[in-house]
């Protein structure tokens, strides 16, 4: 009798970190548009007076976990791997070292980052303390002669309070040739303890043109067809320098939620489009528009976070300009502040709680026609 085939192996769990089917940061040869960054890492690598802690700031999708990849490659590799003349951040494709951080296998690597439940099938809202707890069995393993041990922490602004607190008991005391690469976008609302430890290295919006190079990067990697011109046009500027942002914005549907938000908010103060607002929140209250879900409020929280500036400043497209004029005026200008505030809390509360999305939307949009009408 024939022998039966092998069992395939498990299917890999689903990445938090991971947009849809594009290629993972980690699988990312090509880090476009922080070339300021990545000397600087380089250097520290090269000088062998690497510092223990850097704090890769800046907003989601412009390349911090790429940058943080790349330099773990870097410090990671064997001789043989590396650039001949030992400069920039490329090691050999498809080396030993390359196939093993693309697997998350090396032994000198750790990624701390939320956890998948396969019974749930959910991730957890944040990263758990006994996530960070990994890294005392981490650091307390010898690395090889001369050899680094990395840590990505992906990202700081997602960890619980004592998770933060047990990776600041880390950064206090590291062991030697360690590496801590801590990546947030709002490295304002870190531990004050945590940031002190650490170097900043900020990580800036891309220009335009870095922004079509990298997000056609992206989705030739993935298989997808580059856009043509008249995609591009209305994209780029919502993108707002974030390739993650793009490309969730082209794959997700952006634009067309961009184009409903917009057509409520100028509706407003005189009306609320009730009809627009129920599809929506039935639209997004099903599990399955996670995705979705995330990339309205996004979109949402980015339209009232530049109307309000346009506001403060004076300064912005005369439409837009008019828009704030008489949503927010002079005498609405901190209440608009407030329902920003609110409006994040409101999320995120609903979002931790597992609480009706459909009621939130409507919630929102309501807060929203108030404080318009003043």
């Amino acid at each position: 009798m024939a022998r039966a085939p092998a069992v395939a192996d498990a299917e890999a769990p689903p990445e938090a970190d991971r947009l849809d089917d594009f290629p993972h940061p980690r699988e990312t040869r090509s880090l476009i548009g922080q070339d300021a960054a990545q000397a600087m890492l380089a250097e520290g690598l090269a000088s062998g007076r690497m510092h223990h802690a850097w704090l890769l700031a800046g907003a989601k999708g412009v390349g911090k976990a790429t940058l943080a990849y790349q330099v773990a490659r870097m410090a990671l590799a064997r001789p043989e791997e590396r650039d001949l003349f030992g400069q920039g951040l490329s090691i050999e494709p498809d080396s030993p070292t390359d196939r093993q951080i693309r697997a998350l296998s090396h032994p000198a690597l750790l990624v701390v980052r939320r956890t998948y439940d396969p019974k749930t099938k959910r991730f957890s809202q944040n990263i758990p303390v006994d996530e960070v707890r990994r890294l005392k069995s981490f650091l307390a393993l010898s690395p090889e002669e001369q050899g680094w041990r990395v840590v990505i922490v992906d990202s700081a602004d997602e960890m619980n309070a004592n998770a933060a607190n047990a990776l600041l008991k880390s950064l206090e005391e590291p062991p030697p040739r360690t590496i801590f690469f801590v990546l947030t976008a709002a490295p304002g609302r870190l531990l004050p303890t945590i940031r002190s430890r650490c170097r900043v290295v900020a990580l800036a919006a891309l220009s335009e043109a870095d922004l079509k190079r990298a997000a056609s990067q992206a989705l030739t990697s993935a298989g997808k067809p580059v856009p043509e011109a008249h995609v591009w046009e209305p994209l780029l500027p919502l993108a707002e320098g974030s390739v993650g942002r793009f490309l969730t914005l082209l794959s997700g549907g952006g634009l067309a939620l961009h184009t409903r938000i917009d057509s409520i908010l100028n509706g407003l103060p005189n009306k609320l489009d009730l009809k627009t607002v129920h599809n929506l929140a039935d639209e997004l209250q099903p599990a399955a528009q996670d995705r979705k879900f995330e990339l309205f409020f996004d979109l949402y929280q980015s339209a009232l976070a530049r109307l309000i500036a346009i506001q403060a400043t004076g300064k912005g497209p005369e439409r837009d300009v008019a828009l704030a004029g008489r949503l927010i005026g002079p005498e609405r200008l901190a209440t608009f502040a407030e329902l920003w505030e609110t409006t994040a809390r409101d999320k995120a509360d609903a979002t931790a709680l597992n609480l009706d999305r459909k009621s939130l939307i409507l919630g929102t949009f309501a807060r929203l026609e108030a404080a318009s009408r003043g």
